[in-house]
C-alpha cells in the first residue's frame, strides 16, 4: 500500500475517540472550505450535459488563465492513472521526494520508474514527473526551467495541485508549450476534497485522447455545478490566499515554540523538522488532531492549517 495523509481511520482505531472529537491536518486541504451554492436538482438527477461542462471547463480557464485545451476529472488522482497509459511504457523519471501515486499509478501501468533528486537528472526521460509546488517540501521550479526541461524529455507532467495558493507560480498561464500536460487539483485549496473534481491542460491532442479514456462523464453532474461557481469567485479565492499567507505564518511560530523547525511548504501544508516526528505525531494525537510524517525521514512531519480558532487553540495546547 501506498503512504498517505487523510487516514484519519487508522489514527482512530490506534488511538481512539469519535471522528468528530479529531482535527485532521494530515492533508493540505484547506479547512475553511468554499461555502457550497445551492445545487440544482437537475444535478443530481440527470447525467450532465455538455452544455454543464463547458461552463465548468470556461471558470477553469479563467481562474487557471490559461488558453490549453482542459479535461474535468474525478481529482486530479484520476489524471494520474489515465496518463501513464497515453503512450507505451518507457523509462520514467520522478522528482523526489514527492507524492508517491505518480511512481505507483507508472509502476502499475508497466513503466520502469526512477525517483531523482534534481531536474537536471531528469533530462532524457519518456515520462517526467514534477510536482510544483512539491508536496512535501514545497520546492517550485520556475515556468522557465520547466519550458526548457520539457524539450529534453518525451513528456512532461507538472502536478500543480497546490499552484492555486501561488497561481502566479503556475506553467499553465496562456498556452501551455508543447509536450506538457498540467494537473490541477480542485478540492485542495477549496477545501471540498469529496467532491473529487480535478483538471488537466495541455495540447488539444494529449486532451482529446484522456478524454476518450475517461469516458462520456467523468465527473459528476454536483461537482460541476460546485465548481463552476466556486472557479469564477475570484474574490473568494483573492481572500483565502491572503488569509493562508498569514496563517502559514502563525503555524510556524506555534512550531518554533515546540523546537520544530521550518523546512519548507506552502500556505497550505507546513514542514517541519522535529527531533522525532513518530514521538511528535503521536504527541498531537493524544490531542485528537492527525498530522502526517514519512516512511524515508524519521525527523519530518507535515501539517496543514487549522480551520478556526476552535482548532487553532486546541493546536497550540498540543504543543505547549
Amino acid at each position: 500500500m501506498r503512504d498517505h495523509g487523510g487516514n484519519i481511520d487508522a489514527a482512530i482505531a490506534r488511538f481512539g475517540g469519535p471522528s468528530a472529537d479529531w482535527i485532521d491536518l494530515s492533508t493540505g486541504i484547506n479547512r475553511v472550505a468554499y461555502p457550497l451554492p445551492p445545487i440544482p436538482a437537475p444535478a443530481w438527477t440527470m447525467l450532465p450535459t455538455r452544455a454543464a461542462t463547458e461552463r465548468l471547463i470556461a471558470a477553469a480557464r479563467g481562474a487557471y488563465r490559461t488558453e490549453a485545451a482542459i479535461l474535468p476529472v474525478a481529482g486530479a488522482q484520476a489524471a494520474i492513472q489515465m496518463i501513464p497509459r497515453l503512450s507505451l511504457p518507457g523509462l520514467a523519471r520522478v522528482l523526489g521526494p514527492t507524492y508517491n501515486e505518480h511512481a505507483g499509478a507508472l509502476r502499475t501501468s508497466g513503466w520502469s520508474v526512477e525517483e531523482v533528486s534534481t531536474p537536471e537528472a531528469l533530462v532524457g526521460a519518456d515520462l517526467a514527473v514534477v510536482v510544483n509546488p512539491n508536496n512535501p517540501d514545497g520546492r517550485v521550479l520556475g515556468t522557465d526551467a520547466l519550458h526548457a526541461l520539457a524539450g529534453r524529455v518525451g513528456r512532461l507532467v507538472v502536478d500543480e495541485s497546490f499552484a492555486d495558493a501561488t497561481p502566479d507560480a503556475s506553467s499553465a498561464h496562456g498556452a501551455i508549450a508543447p509536450g506538457i500536460l498540467v494537473l490541477r487539483s480542485f478540492g485542495k485549496f477549496y477545501g471540498l476534497a469529496g467532491l473529487r473534481l480535478g483538471f488537466v491542460l495541455g495540447s488539444a491532442r494529449d486532451i482529446a485522447r484522456l478524454a476518450e479514456m475517461a469516458g462520456p462523464w467523468p465527473v459528476s453532474g454536483a461537482a460541476i455545478e460546485v465548481g463552476a461557481v466556486a472557479l469564477a469567485d475570484h474574490a473568494w479565492a483573492q481572500r483565502a490566499r491572503d488569509r493562508l499567507a498569514g496563517e502559514a505564518g502563525r503555524l510556524d511560530a506555534l512550531a518554533a515554540g515546540a523546537d520544530w523547525r521550518c523546512v519548507g511548504g506552502t500556505t497550505l501544508f507546513r514542514l517541519y523538522d522535529t527531533p522525532d516526528a513518530a514521538g511528535a505525531q503521536e504527541r498531537l494525537a493524544r490531542a485528537r488532531i492527525w498530522s502526517r510524517i514519512f516512511p524515508y525521514s524519521g525527523t519530518w512531519l507535515r501539517l496543514g492549517l487549522p480551520g478556526g480558532e476552535a482548532e487553532w487553540t486546541r493546536l497550540a495546547a498540543a504543543l505547549a
